[in-house]
């Protein structure tokens, strides 16, 4: 949730399948105080005296950046300040995910589950609260792979949920890392908020620079390509299990494949929703069965 909500609110409306925390990352733009993706429909936040036509002209060139197949279809309205708690409380539904994972927001409750595991995210300016196939197929694949005493890294962790995910599964240790402070930030809350302590360390700063510790059994990358070609090599370098890449359209995981291909890791799994892909990479010697 927000605070100091002492003024009316610039809601930007996009008509769009794309995921609210690949646009909030790329617009990098400290003004905007939140947003929610609500089917083919991502919202996002601006106080209205921030907001101006530069913030617009902006908006637009990520938005054709992310998806350059049309002109992107915005819708500009102000919201009172009166009416915004309850805009924002109806704005994100709890979310089931397999067999046992709830995702909620705290102001929501649910009827418990036989085996529920549940992780609270209020959405703000993060990313990652599994309503987008990218993150959805990590998670499904969290529930199978996680078998108790794992060492996780996530790279790109943004609001940590991944990690926290693998954690209530069953690993016993996972770092998240990622170069946006807001999203460490946010991640930070949010792990207190779930009572995560010292299995679960967040780290804001490129790859590179990831203090050493423990081999990870499983690392996770929900990225974009260009990002995941960049990390090709210093990926693999992490890798003493299993790799678990997402963020990848259709018509790129023939390219993704070759680049980890480049640097000794060969595909396995893969995994499609919504014209998006997960795959499983592994390092040569699991292929050969060693």
């Amino acid at each position: 949730m927000m605070s100091s909500m002492n003024s009316d609110w610039v809601d930007v409306q996009i008509l769009s399948s794309l995921d609210a925390g690949e646009v909030l990352g790329l617009l990098d733009d400290p003004s905007v105080q939140g947003g929610w993706q609500d089917g083919e429909m991502v919202h996002l936040y601006w106080p209205s005296h921030t907001w101006s036509p530069d913030h617009l002209a902006k908006l637009s060139q990520v938005l054709r950046q992310l998806d350059g197949t049309c002109e992107p279809v915005i819708n500009v309205r102000t919201l009172p300040n009166q009416d915004w708690n309850q805009v924002w409380a109806e704005s994100v539904e709890p979310l089931w995910i397999g067999r046992y994972l709830l995702i909620r927001p705290s102001w929501q409750t649910v009827e418990e589950r036989p085996g529920q595991i549940e992780i609270i995210l209020d959405p703000k300016q993060a990313f990652g609260t599994g309503h987008h196939a990218t993150t959805r197929m990590l998670l499904e694949w969290l529930e199978e792979d996680i078998h108790g005493g794992e060492a996780v890294l996530d790279v790109g962790t943004g609001s940590g949920l991944l990690a926290m995910a693998a954690l209530r599964f069953g690993a016993f240790y996972a770092v998240g890392i990622d170069h946006d402070p807001v999203a460490i930030e946010c991640a930070r809350e949010y792990a207190e908020l779930n009572r995560f302590g010292a299995e679960f360390v967040l780290q804001c700063g490129e790859l590179s620079e990831l203090r050493k510790g423990p081999s990870f059994n499983l690392v996770l990358a929900n990225l974009d390509r260009e990002t995941l070609l960049q990390l090709a090599d210093r990926l693999a370098e992490y890798v003493h299990g299993t790799l678990l890449v997402s963020g990848i359209l259709l018509d790129q995981q023939e390219e993704i494949a070759a680049a980890f291909a480049a640097v000794g890791l060969y595909p396995g799994r893969r995994r499609e929703l919504d014209g998006w892909v997960a795959m499983e990479f592994l390092p040569v010697q699991s292929c050969e069965g060693e």
